[in-house]
């Protein structure tokens, strides 16, 4: 039986190359509708390019079959949970869990503080619950409705939530990258965490103080006539109650008592179907549309209308239509493509010795500490690109670094912060990434749209970087006890 020969640098970029030029194209030819689609073919083309170049190199194309599957098997959870979120949306817009977190938080939320508040609670509910996605899919739907009843750019808001969403999840010990990183590496969380605060701290200050600054510009006058008419709309079309928001509250229960995402989301969008049959009967039944079916069976269609194809609005003012149509697990469909034919490429990248080569590459240029931690950012951010799943981007990064930085007397909580600082938080910045694909579909704001104004995310990876050159908070094996950590967070 003949091996495999390793591939060459030229080998490994054959396939990235294309994937850029094809991705360039999509983008020219289709703009912001390039994800609905194109991209995946994309994707499914340059997954094809790899192969022949494995092919070529002497694998079996069995053998990448194989890779392929086991690759979007890794993914299927996320998948899962995509279309539980779907669901979820449709009936938390059905009930009016959503439309009365949009019409309180309207009248809590100042407009010229409303980015940093929505970056800040974000912030804390994912701190409390370790996902970025349970909130995104809670929270962040509401306040983007909040955002556009306040006259507001739901890209900057979609930036604030996924900034506040990845600090908590990155910071919390519930989150499931919190405690992967510090595991591949050989640390313990909690020195991972205290390591953490030194670069993850400044970075979400300064993106609070951008998104004060930036909702200090705004006019809080500038739409008080929508927002009226919003208002007006909501409370004549919904029962708006506290009561509402118990779908809300139990899901961040669940999420609290470490009830995996799964089943806390889809028990969350059943009891948004349950709610809405008791306090909005009537929306229900014009929702079904069904006058010949008996008044619990045209419920009972109503509720799994909106679990299988989402919740349309039909109150007549366009700005609240556009606004609440949406969810169903139908609407995740294009996403879950997505992932799958990303999954599928960054498969048979990695089954075909491609990705290690590219960062065997790199390692030969990395002489200083600095330029190490450079080449672990960027290799992160490359495999959250190529490979389209952050645990890939903590995973092999810490496999692959750990050695080198044994070797060069630095302590292995070094890396483990850095794989999040780059591994966790680049992953919703790309657009075929299942985190980045995730937001797009559940906030409704395209990933290049929301990316220049994700400033935590986009922040983080420079600040490790900047201390890697400087040496500040980076630890030696033999300093490590002389070392004072601030408080754990």
């Amino acid at each position: 039986m003949t091996t495999p020969k390793s591939p060459t640098l030229f080998d490994a970029l054959i396939p990235i190359a294309a994937l850029v030029l094809m991705l360039a194209i999509s983008v020219y030819l289709f703009g912001s509708d390039s994800s609905s689609g194109p991209n995946q073919i994309v994707l499914t083309m340059a997954a094809a390019v790899a192969s022949i170049v494995a092919i070529r190199n002497g694998h079996k194309w069995f053998d990448l079959q194989r890779a392929i599957i086991e690759g979007i098997s890794t993914a299927m959870i996320a998948i899962l949970i995509l279309l539980s979120v779907g669901a979820l949306i449709g009936t938390w817009l059905m009930a009016g869990t959503v439309p009365s977190l949009i019409y309180y938080g309207m009248q809590m939320l100042s407009p010229q503080w409303f980015f940093a508040a929505a970056c800040l609670i974000c912030a804390i509910a994912a701190l409390a619950t370790g996902s970025s996605w349970t909130v995104a899919g809670t929270l962040g739907v509401a306040l983007i409705g909040v955002s556009m009843g306040l006259g507001l750019s739901p890209a900057i808001a979609a930036g604030a939530i996924v900034s506040g969403a990845y600090f908590g999840d990155k910071m919390s010990p519930l989150s499931d990258t919190t405690n992967l990183a510090p595991a591949v590496v050989g640390t313990d969380i909690f020195t991972h965490i205290r390591h953490m605060v030194w670069t993850t701290g400044p970075s979400f200050t300064v993106a609070l103080v951008l998104f004060a600054l930036i909702g200090l510009g705004t006019d809080p006058q500038a739409d008080s006539p929508a927002l009226a008419q919003l208002m007006l709309t909501l409370d004549q079309s919904f029962n708006i109650s506290a009561v509402a928001l118990l779908p809300l509250a139990v899901v961040f229960y669940m999420a609290y008592k470490k009830i995996p995402p799964l089943p806390t989301i889809l028990f969350g969008a059943l009891l948004g179907g349950v709610l809405a049959v008791i306090l909005q009967p009537e929306g229900v039944l014009r929702f079904a549309d069904s006058p010949e079916l008996s008044r619990g069976m045209a419920m009972t269609k109503g509720v799994w209308l909106a679990l299988s194809d989402g919740y349309v609005s039909t109150t007549g003012v366009a700005e609240v239509d556009n606004l609440l149509t949406r969810g169903g697990m139908s609407s995740m469909l294009v996403t879950i493509w997505l992932i799958m034919t990303a999954l599928a490429f960054g498969a048979v990248l990695e089954h075909a010795g491609m990705l290690q080569r590219l960062v065997d590459g790199a390692l030969k240029r990395a002489k200083s500490t600095g330029s190490l931690i450079t080449t672990v950012v960027l290799s992160c951010i490359g495999i959250n690109i190529v490979a389209a799943d952050q645990y890939i981007a903590i995973v092999l990064p810490g496999k692959m670094y750990r050695a080198e930085f044994a070797r060069r007397r630095l302590e292995p909580k070094n890396l483990s912060r850095i794989i999040e600082d780059a591994g966790t938080l680049t992953s919703p910045l790309v657009p075929w990434n299942t985190c980045g694909a995730y937001m797009a579909a559940t906030l409704g704001v395209t990933t290049l749209a929301y990316l220049p104004f994700a400033f935590f995310n986009l922040i983080n990876p420079l600040v490790s970087i900047i201390y890697g050159f400087t040496g500040f908070t980076i630890v030696k094996m033999d300093e490590a006890d002389e070392v004072a950590e601030p408080a754990a967070a």
